[in-house]
């Protein structure tokens, strides 16, 4: 017998999705107002999500954005748990930050010109 759900709390969905070790990890970053649900701030976890909403949180070093695909009923594998949600800005590869060029200029070089001010201001919009 299979139970269909149109919404579930927040907080089970992230532990059922695998973003979270279990309830209570979620919980706390909800309460201290990192979860984004459509772009409104959510401070409860018995907030509910639905398919179709837009999700912004922190996990590890990255700001993710996921967009709900389907309403688990309890948790699944991590193969099966990856079609839950649409990933709309995946993280960058581990190893890529290191190549990300950094604008800093040589200690004892002097003050930087002109053009080479307008060529660091280029490249910090540019990234």
């Amino acid at each position: 017998m299979t139970v269909s759900f149109d919404k579930i709390r927040i907080d089970k969905w992230l532990y059922y999705a695998r973003f979270f070790k279990n309830r209570k990890s979620a919980n706390d970053m909800i309460s201290k107002g990192r979860l984004y649900i459509n772009d409104m701030n959510m401070r409860k976890s018995s907030n509910m999500v639905k398919i179709g909403d837009i999700l912004i949180f922190p996990k590890a070093d990255y700001l993710r954005l996921i967009e709900v695909k389907f309403l688990p009923e309890n948790r699944k594998s991590a193969v099966i748990a990856k079609t839950f949600y649409n990933d709309l800005d995946p993280p960058m590869p581990k190893g890529l930050n290191d190549k990300i060029i950094n604008a800093q200029r040589e200690r004892g070089s002097g003050r930087p010109t002109k053009k080479q001010r307008r060529e660091t201001d280029k490249l910090k919009n540019f990234i």
